[in-house]
Parts: structure tokens; C-alpha cells; sequence
């Protein structure tokens, strides 16, 4: 193995997180500052000619290549775990930038309760409405620290929507149940596609307050804080698992990487798998000096490094500190250790399927052009009689039906399922079928973790992550609620039809649910239940910070990234203004 000169700071992933943390340090300190990542180098121009629906939303042409490293499954402990062999509940990106690059871009803030979970509901309804294998904790850090570090996020992505709580004035139009916002948001909201004002008539007729999803991708022309300029939409459907062509959707190769190419002090290395981040002390505590890391060819190197960053996904963050056995491993039957603890997957179903009588232009929109309601979500409305906890927003979403993947959806009344009988139907509802969707909260529970599988390895011969998860009665109760009212709603929109959801029974690793999965690595205010403090640096190894919705300690309704990137600026605050100065623990 060869030792490569020694820098002040290296980053594991060049993702949202990473290379946000990159661009404040580069900027704003003196320090070397090195992005490893195992995938390829990509820029906007690389896609020009991607809109391929087979290539990339069929073979996925993005994602990390499952025959280099994928994850086993079980639902419970009991069970043996198997390799998932064909990507389905979720989707991890590889390359720069990562799953950034391929999103949809809806981006909301969580609501201000979500971050103090179990004191609030305790003080509401009482520690006998928990679910009784729950491991629900709060996170350390309260929405009202954390507001200028999303209105800045926002600023950085140019996210389009309305605001409907603007320094505590509630406004009709936005989402009146969000927190308190300090700011407008950067540019107007998206256009509003003809299912999605359909939707928008109907709740608002049903006494909701339907406002337009937040958007990384840009209503207009826009210009960021850090003199980044990104065109408007063009409403083309290739958002999602796709690279933006024009740059109107908000990337990491488009916002930060231009950047950080004007910064001297700043290498991005691609093609270094990162297999071990070196701690000198062991577990119980040390210093980390630096990574290992393997290259395309398979040369070995050690990269020292005064500061360590680990900012990959939520699943390669929490794999990678129980490779290089960094903290404790969770175990559920005892309770005891923190790495791979409180496993979520945001609960995300296809609410109801409508079908119209009136074509819907299903082939224009984008990844985030739509209308939802929180009238659902949190605790903003009465549970008292209802057998689950929390919930989430109903929407719907216009981002490109395209033709490969959306085809032959029917209604319950056509019997035929080939031939001419069926041909003639799948054309004529393939544009009026519309989908009403749900984002939802998933609680954590004891027994969703993860750990190294003992059997299965990636290619290098390191373990493979083992899942272990399974819904709860609270996640069941909660879709088949959302989906009534989901039905409800596409009544009033004038379906013809209506297929409800069938409901959630085990965790299914085959039908997608978003690649919005959290834990592993979780924050908090007690090293004895958390991996990070509240400023994301570890317990235990006061140089490594581990950036990322693996600290989440459980799943908050929203899409996680804008709260993610949120957290990430403000652990760089805290490394250049506190700990540049003087290194060691800061909680």
C-alpha cells in the first residue's frame, strides 16, 4: 500500500453533502481540501444526449453497479438476509455529485416537531401511544437553529415554491403548516401541470390547503449567492434518474463544482474506493489519521488526512464505519451500540390511481412540478381516534410519463390483459391515468437496523451491509388512512375510476418506495444512543464528521436532502468558526 502526502482535510463521497462541505472549507479556510470518490467524473455537458428512457430510467445507467456491491435483506432477525440482486425499493447513485444528480429535486424543510420527536409526542398523547418496540429519539438540534441553514440551502439551489408561514404570517397559497420561514423562497413556483391543478381545485373544494411542491428544479432564470447561474425549467420529463440537460434542475455538478474548480486548495480524485478510514486509538476513542482506499486498477493507498468527512449515502456511511470498527455495533436484543441503529425508509405509496375520462398531457412536466396538501402531515391534525402516530402530504406530481415504464396501467373494469382488447385500452388510459401520491413518516423501531452481513461480500471481499426491516402496524394504519383520503380527493377531481392502494404488508425490497433512507449513523445528545453529536462530529473520534441523512435519527415525512445539506452547512460553521481553532470535542 502506498502513502500518498498527507492533506488537511479529505471527504469520503462528492455528493450534496461533501461537496457543500468542500465548498465551505475550500472558500473559506486556507486548508487543502481532497473529495475522494469511487465513482466517475460528470458535468452537465454529459447530459445532452440522455434522454434515454431505456438506458437510464429502465437499466439505470446512474446508479452503483450491483455487481460490485449491493446489500441482504431480511424483515426480522430470525430470518436468513439474501443479496438484493436487482435494484428496486431504492436506487443509490455513484459518480459525482451521486443521487443528486439523478433526483426528482422536491425539497421541503421538516416540520419543527419532527426534530424534538419524543419529547413532543410523549407530552401529547402519552408514552402508551408509542408503539411498543419503538426507538424513537430526538435529534439534538431544534428546527429554529436549524432555519438560516435551510433558507441558505434554498438560496444555494434556487428552490422554487411559495411560502406559507413568512415570519409567522400565515399565507393562503403556501403550506400554512410548515415552520417559520425567514424568507420567501428564491424564484416563483413551477407551472402547474393540468393533473396537478385538477388536484388543486378538488382539495381546496374539500377545505385543504393544496400549495405547489418546493422545487430544486428553477421556475426562471436564476442566479445563486455564490454567483452560480442555472436556466429555468423547460418541463422536458427526464428529472428523475436522469441528469439535467440545461441545468435548470439543481445538481451538485452545477451549484458547487463550479466553485470549487476556481479554488486551487480544492482536488476532486474519482475512481478511489474508500474501503477503511484509519483510527489510531481503536474503538473506544482516538484520532482518525486517514483513509485507505483501492483505485479502478486495484492499487492500494492510504490517504492521511488531519480532518476526516465521511459524506456518502445512508447506507455506504454506516457500512463503512462498522468496516473500519469505529463505535460500537447496534445489537437489538440488548439495546446496546449505536452503529446501524434506527434503520427508515420513508413510507411512500401510490395513494390512488385515477383515471380520467379527458386526456392529461402526462408526457410534459419535471421531477418536482406538482400540488400537495399537509392537512395530513405530523401532528397538525387530531389522532386521537386514528390507530397510528404522524403522517405525511398527499400530492400529485407531474414529472413525464414516459412511455416504457408507464404503459398499460388499467382500471379494475378492463378484464383483458393481452392482446387487441388490450392494446386498445393500454393506449387509450395511458394518458388519463393520473397518480395521487403519499410521503410518509416512518417511525424508528428496534428491530429495522443494520449490521455486516456474515456470509456475502462485495468485490474487494468486504461484508456487505445487511438490512433488517419490516413495517409496523403504525406504518400500515397510516396508508390505509392516506389512501382513503386519497380517494376521496380523486372523486372530487372527477375520476371515472379509482384504484386504492392495497396497503402496506412486509417491507417489499421489489417495488420502488425512494431512495430516502435514513439512520445508521444517528445524531443526538447522549454518545450512548448516538453515533454524532449534534454538530454531526463523532463521539468518539473528535476528527471525523459524518455528514448525511445516516445521522437522522429517525424519517421526518419529507425528502430528506434539503435538511441534510441544511446540517452540513451548519457543521461547516461550526469546523471553521470553533474548530479550526481549537480541534477536539465540541458538544
Amino acid at each position: 500500500m502506498k502513502t500518498l502526502p498527507a492533506t488537511d482535510v479529505v471527504i469520503i463521497g462528492a455528493g450534496w453533502t461533501g461537496l457543500t462541505m468542500a465548498k465551505e472549507l475550500a472558500s473559506r479556510t486556507s486548508w487543502n481540501v481532497l473529495a475522494l470518490e469511487r465513482g466517475p467524473a460528470r458535468k452537465t455537458s454529459d447530459y445532452l444526449d440522455d434522454m434515454d428512457e431505456l438506458d437510464y430510467a429502465i437499466r439505470l445507467r446512474m446508479m452503483q453497479d450491483i455487481a460490485d456491491e449491493t446489500v441482504t435483506f431480511r424483515h426480522t432477525p430470525r430470518d436468513r438476509a439474501l443479496p438484493v440482486r436487482q435494484y428496486g425499493s431504492f436506487l443509490p447513485g455513484t459518480g459525482v455529485g451521486g443521487a443528486g444528480e439523478h433526483w426528482s429535486g422536491i425539497s421541503y424543510r421538516y416540520l419543527p416537531d419532527a426534530f424534538d420527536l419524543l419529547t413532543r409526542t410523549v407530552e401529547k398523547h402519552g408514552v402508551k401511544r408509542l408503539p411498543e418496540d419503538h426507538s424513537i429519539q430526538d435529534w439534538g438540534v431544534a428546527y429554529d437553529e436549524l432555519e438560516p441553514y435551510y433558507a441558505r440551502t434554498e438560496a444555494m439551489m434556487g428552490i422554487s415554491g411559495k411560502a406559507g408561514n413568512l415570519r409567522g404570517r400565515r399565507i393562503e397559497g403556501g403550506n400554512v403548516f410548515e415552520g417559520l420561514r425567514s424568507g420567501e423562497y428564491p424564484t416563483p413556483p413551477m407551472k402547474t401541470p393540468y393533473l396537478a391543478a385538477l388536484f388543486e381545485e378538488a382539495t381546496r373544494r374539500l377545505g385543504y390547503h393544496p400549495y405547489p411542491l418546493p422545487a430544486a428544479t428553477t421556475s426562471q432564470a436564476y442566479k445563486n449567492p455564490d454567483g452560480i447561474s442555472r436556466a429555468g425549467c423547460s418541463y422536458c420529463g427526464y428529472c428523475e434518474r436522469f441528469g439535467c440537460m440545461i441545468g435548470a434542475k439543481a445538481q451538485p455538478t452545477n451549484t458547487l463544482l463550479p466553485v470549487l474548480n476556481k479554488r486551487k486548495n480544492f482536488t476532486l480524485k474519482t475512481g478511489a474506493w474508500v474501503r477503511r478510514i484509519v483510527v489510531e486509538g481503536g474503538a473506544k476513542g482516538g484520532q482518525a489519521r486517514g483513509v485507505e482506499y483501492v483505485d479502478p486498477s486495484g492499487r492500494e493507498f492510504f490517504q492521511p488526512a488531519e480532518i476526516v468527512f465521511l459524506a456518502s449515502w445512508t447506507l455506504n456511511n454506516t457500512r463503512l464505519l462498522l468496516l473500519s470498527k469505529i463505535g460500537d455495533p447496534y445489537r437489538p436484543d440488548t439495546g446496546q451500540g449505536t452503529v446501524g441503529k434506527n434503520l427508515t425508509h420513508q413510507v411512500s405509496i401510490p395513494a390512488a390511481m385515477a383515471f380520467f375520462d379527458k386526456p392529461l398531457n402526462r408526457f410534459m412536466g419535471a421531477g418536482s412540478a406538482g400540488i400537495a396538501v399537509n392537512d395530513f402531515d405530523g401532528d397538525v391534525f387530531d389522532h386521537s381516534n386514528l390507530p397510528f402516530l404522524r403522517g405525511g402530504s398527499l400530492y400529485t406530481v407531474c414529472y413525464g410519463f414516459r412511455p416504457m415504464a408507464n404503459f398499460g396501467l388499467l382500471p379494475a373494469t378492463v378484464k383483458a390483459r393481452w392482446g387487441s382488447e388490450w392494446k386498445k385500452q393500454a393506449l387509450h388510459y395511458y394518458d388519463r391515468t393520473g397518480r395521487i401520491s403519499f410521503y410518509g413518516e416512518h417511525l424508528a423501531y428496534r428491530h429495522n437496523y443494520m449490521d455486516l452481513d456474515p456470509l456475502y461480500k462485495d468485490r474487494n471481499g468486504d461484508p456487505l451491509l445487511r438490512l433488517t426491516l419490516d413495517w409496523r402496524d403504525n406504518e400500515r394504519g397510516m396508508a390505509q388512512f392516506m389512501s382513503s383520503k386519497a380517494v376521496e380527493i380523486a372523486r372530487a377531481m372527477g375520476a371515472r375510476e379509482i384504484t386504492p392502494f392495497p396497503g402496506l404488508k412486509r417491507y417489499d425490497a421489489t417495488r420502488y418506495q425512494s431512495t430516502h433512507i435514513q439512520g445508521g449513523a444517528i445524531m443526538g445528545s447522549n454518545p450512548a444512543q448516538s453515533v454524532v453529536n449534534r454538530y454531526l462530529q463523532h463521539w468518539r473520534v473528535s476528527n471525523l464528521f459524518v455528514l448525511g441523512a445516516s445521522a437522522f435519527p429517525q424519517n421526518p415525512s419529507g425528502n430528506p436532502t434539503l435538511t441534510a445539506v441544511a446540517l452540513t452547512y451548519r457543521t461547516a460553521g461550526v469546523v471553521i468558526d470553533r474548530y479550526r481553532k481549537r480541534p477536539g470535542a465540541l458538544a
